[in-house]
Parts: C-alpha cells; structure tokens; sequence
C-alpha cells in the first residue's frame, strides 16, 4: 500500500445512530487457565438477535446487529462459543459454532458476521492497543460485509485500497477529524457513507463494515480503545464501541488470526438464514 494520508475516525455528533454500551459478564473458564486475556464480541448478521454462549454458560442475550460489547477480562483458555438465534440456546442446535484458544494477555475481538458470498461465519481479530506516538491514532478497518473487494477513502482520497473480506489493514495516522467513505474498490461508487468521523489522540479505533450489499443494508460500526489496554486486570479498560447506519449497504467481518494471540480449532456449524436477514 502506497502513502495513507491524514484522517480521524470516530463517531462523531449525529454520525452514529446507535452509541453501544453493552457489558458482558465475566465467564468461568477453564480450570487449568489462570490468567487472563481482552475479549469484545460484535454481531454483524444482520436480521438477527442472537444469545452468545461460552463452554455452555450464557455470555450475551438478546445481542442485535451493529452492536459490539466493551472488552471483558476472561480467563485465558480454550472456549467452545455458539451463537443460537434468541432463546433456542443452549439445548438446540448453533446457528454458529467455533472453539477459540485465548492466550494470556490477549485482546481480540471475537465476530459474527457474513463471509463475501453471504454466509455466516465466526472471524477472530486481534487488537493492536499497543501506544502511539504524540499527536497520532491508529486506525483499523475491517471489511466483514457480503460485498466486494473496496476502498476506503478520506477526504475523497484513498487510504485504504482493494480491501476484501476478511481482511483488515491498520494505519497510525494524525488525530483529527475527516470525512470517510467506503467505495467499491477503483471506482467513486460509494457502499458506505460519507460519515463525519473523528480519530483522538492516542486512541486504538477499529470500523468494520458490515451488511449485505445485495440486501441493501450495509453499515458501519466502530470500536474503540482508550491508551495501553494490553494488562488484561481489570474487566472495563476503556474500550467502547458505536454503530451507525450509512445512506448506503454492506456487510463484513471475518475470522483472522495474528501474530499467534488467538487461535482458532474445531469445526464452525453455518447454517443458511434464508428470509431472516433483512
């Protein structure tokens, strides 16, 4: 990727439509993990609520899409996480189901979303939270959407390019504000936005963009982490997440693993949620 110009990205005034607060509570885990590690989940199905469970203990209910939770302290170890449509959990069969090994020290984000082709599938990210320098933030995006591969502008300007799903691309950039929209990749055909968002100092700030381009109902939503939330001891450390809808359709989100904090084993149950997305 060549130069990536200044921009800020955060939910600004009148920019989201939904401020998203959810708290999840702190699971039992596995007896032989003692320390701990940052866990989010976001829920980017659309249509959808859906319960959360974690090695059979409920984690989240009634979790609609667009919402992603502050990070939680859990303790490290390997999670057996299903995702039942709301109140089919835990007897019936998981709409999604995925073992997840969380390491000590940690903080990932786990997703529910649609692969390219519109599946439903589960995607782990890993955050970077580490510091930045004086006058910077860093800026993550995600494309989780059943959509194509795009670009990701600011200020009418690419910052991100030929971005598909499941990947994501990271930038420190300076802190400010800037107008952001997504278009599809090499052309000004606009998927998402044009959103007036702002980046603060020092700041961790992930967007994933998520729908369905062929249902009409792509949307952003965004994550924030508040300074050097790498010691998972307390359960809040700051993190924050937002959504908004767009004047435009999408929807991503996908497993990927990094630089080795989270690994992903077992076999994912997706099964079709025709006539449910909407």
């Amino acid at each position: 990727m060549t130069s990536r110009p200044t921009i800020a990205l955060a939910a600004s005034a009148g920019a989201c439509a939904l401020a998203l607060g959810v708290t999840a509570p702190a699971l039992a885990a596995p007896d032989q993990a003692q320390d701990k590690a940052m866990v989010s989940v976001f829920h980017g199905i659309p249509g959808m609520t859906v319960d959360v469970y974690a090695n059979g203990d409920e984690l989240l209910s009634d979790f609609k899409p667009g919402t992603v939770t502050d990070p939680q302290s859990l303790d490290a170890g390997t999670y057996d996480i299903q995702i039942f449509e709301a109140g089919q959990g835990p007897e019936g069969a998981p709409a999604l189901e995925k073992k997840v090994k969380v390491p000590e020290g940690g903080n990932a984000t786990v997703a529910a979303h649609l692969t390219a082709d519109g599946k439903p599938q589960l995607t782990a990210f890993i955050n970077d939270v580490s510091n930045v320098d004086d006058g910077k933030a860093r800026l993550t995006v995600r494309h989780v959407a059943a959509a194509p591969a795009v670009d990701v502008r600011a200020g009418g300007q690419p910052v991100f390019t030929d971005l598909t799903n499941p990947d994501e691309d990271t930038a420190a950039v300076d802190a400010g504000t800037v107008n952001a929209d997504v278009v599809l990749a090499g052309t000004d055909t606009v998927a998402i936005g044009p959103a007036e968002l702002n980046l603060k100092e020092g700041t961790s700030n992930v967007v994933y963009a998520w729908g369905s381009a062929e249902d009409k109902n792509l949307a952003l939503a965004t994550q924030t982490f508040s300074g050097a939330e790498t010691m998972p001891d307390a359960l809040n450390a700051g993190g924050s997440g937002a959504a908004f809808t767009p004047n435009s359709p999408a929807q991503w989100l996908a497993w990927a693993t990094a630089a080795g904090a989270i690994t992903l084993t077992g076999v994912m149950v997706a099964r079709q949620f025709a006539g449910r997305r909407g």
